[in-house]
């Protein structure tokens, strides 16, 4: 299960849950702080565990749980895997587990709804990092893209094509970097080690950027931009990305 899997049930049905995931955000969810962890950050599920609570459905991410179909299909417990890389992806999860949990998901849509398409007061170019070694950066086929559409930002890899590992990411020279020469940067920090801000200050290139020169450089938490995480990191996100575009 993920966090904001979990959070959906949670705000739909939270006596049907058994087991959540582990992480900052199941903590500080007061839904779920009793329940039993399954797992903790990038660490596989424990299956053991899992079969011990006896859900008769468990919840996954699609990129990394898949190995759990097979191992709990032998336990007849079934699993059904989720992606939410966009607003339809999440509209859509919501309603599959209301549909499962027989209630209704119109108040959470109705909350997804309140936060609100908008569009920028200055039409500014913007470019988001998520690392520095490599220089990754979101295309529109990522939740982090998806949100800088939804507030109308010009995101300057959303067509570029990804070559990584994750398709809704694109690898950027410095020398790419600085032929986009962005009006605005959005950092990403992950916590812990060096900033990337930090270690971005110590590139030869960084300096000639001109959001760099004009102070427009921002940072911005993982949760909610990167990865979706719960619905109040999104709202959270998307609260700074509305005042970064205004």
């Amino acid at each position: 299960m993920t966090s904001l899997t979990a959070d959906i049930i949670a705000k739909l049905n939270p006596q049907v849950l058994v087991g959540v995931p582990g992480g900052s955000l199941t903590e500080q969810n007061p839904a779920l702080r009793s329940l039993p962890r399954v797992s903790q950050g990038r660490v596989q599920p424990n299956l053991e565990q899992i079969i011990a609570l006896r859900p008769d459905l468990v919840w996954g991410a699609k990129s990394f749980h898949e190995s759990l179909v097979e191992r709990l299909g032998r336990s007849r417990i079934p699993v059904t895997l989720t992606d939410v890389r966009n607003w339809s992806e999440l509209e859509a999860l919501t309603r599959d587990i209301a549909t499962q949990l027989g209630t209704d998901p119109q108040p959470l849509l109705r909350r997804y709804q309140s936060i609100g398409i908008s569009q920028p007061k200055r039409q500014e170019r913007v470019l988001v990092l998520v690392s520095s070694q490599p220089i990754l950066s979101p295309n529109k086929n990522s939740w982090a893209g998806a949100m800088l559409e939804r507030f109308g930002m010009n995101n300057v890899t959303a067509n570029v094509q990804g070559t990584s590992f994750n398709r809704g990411y694109v690898t950027l020279s410095p020398e790419r970097v600085l032929q986009e020469n962005p009006d605005v940067i959005i950092l990403v920090e992950v916590g812990g080690g060096e900033s990337l801000k930090n270690q971005l200050a110590g590139r030869s290139f960084w300096r000639n950027l001109a959001a760099v020169r004009k102070g427009r450089v921002v940072t911005m938490e993982y949760l909610g931009l990167v990865n979706p995480g719960n619905i109040d990191a999104i709202e959270k996100a998307s609260a700074r990305l509305r005042a970064i575009a205004q």
